[in-house]
């Protein structure tokens, strides 16, 4: 998985599709947020957040609901994918 220069993730979740997302940021709001990415390695997409993204998880009743963790913030989105939960 690529990623930009300085950079860092540090929360990796899947969905049921096989996808990861990873959480990434610097703080630049060009770049902060999750990216979503195929199982072979292929950028799904973006979801970006205006301050570094630490960690996120799947809820919400359908597990479709994306949480991300910023620096001062949480912030939700519902999404296309189910997220992957341990039994």
């Amino acid at each position: 998985m690529g990623t930009t220069p300085y950079s860092a993730s540090d929360g990796v979740r899947t969905d049921l599709d096989g996808n990861v997302w990873c959480t990434l940021g610097n703080g630049d709001p060009n770049e902060s947020g999750v990216r979503c990415y195929t199982p072979n390695g292929d950028l799904i997409g973006k979801i970006h957040i205006p301050e570094t993204c630490a960690n996120l998880c799947f809820g919400g009743k359908k597990k479709n609901r994306l949480f991300m963790c910023g620096s001062t913030s949480i912030y939700a989105v519902y999404v296309e994918d189910v997220g992957a939960q341990a039994p």
